[in-house]
């Protein structure tokens, strides 16, 4: 009877034990503090339109161009106490049919893209730059590379936007766009 008193006692034990285990991990995720690194998912987008009228604007006869091919190169150095390291990516991508092209990295361990003082936070910069046009009719470049970004940060989400890319016609349309 006693054995079976004992078992019964450490089953108890072992129970609370693993429940305050629990509860203290809990409380630690709910202070903002984690026993593992942190991990920034990155997303870099912009889109690439059609500058019909030649004035480094999107105006009503501009248009979105799907098909074309954009280079992206982002650096990125992990700003830490611990260490310095700097990773960079690059990727040529494809507008979609919204010209929008679109660049996911889904896990930089280490870093986080909280706020610019946290001491784990990424300190970026990523360049778009246009690679060559799907269309014959609008295949000079306008705004051919951009590193002019906006940036939206999350604990472990960064988004970089940047400003539109273009390319224009060979000539200008005076009939639909005016002598301007």
């Amino acid at each position: 009877m006693k054995k079976v008193m004992k078992l019964v006692d450490m089953e108890k034990k072992l129970i609370m034990l693993m429940l305050l285990l629990q509860l203290l991990s809990l409380n630690s995720l709910s202070l903002g503090h984690s026993t593992s690194k942190p991990t920034a998912n990155i997303t870099v987008m912009g889109l690439v339109y059609c500058d019909v009228c030649s004035n480094n604007s999107f105006s009503k006869h501009s248009y979105f161009m799907s098909g074309v091919e954009v280079r992206i190169v982002c650096r990125f150095e992990a700003a830490s106490s611990r260490t310095k390291e700097m990773i960079t990516f690059s990727a040529n991508r494809t507008t979609n049919e919204l010209g929008l092209y679109k660049l996911d990295i889904t896990s930089v361990e280490g870093a986080s893209c909280a706020k610019e003082a946290d001491k784990d936070s990424l300190v970026a910069s990523c360049q778009a730059s246009l690679i060559g046009s799907s269309s014959d009719s609008c295949n000079v470049p306008g705004y051919k590379t951009t590193t002019d970004q906006v940036k939206s940060k999350r604990s472990n989400l960064c988004v970089y936007r940047f400003t539109a890319l273009n390319f224009r016609p060979f000539k200008k349309n005076i009939d639909l766009c005016g002598k301007q």
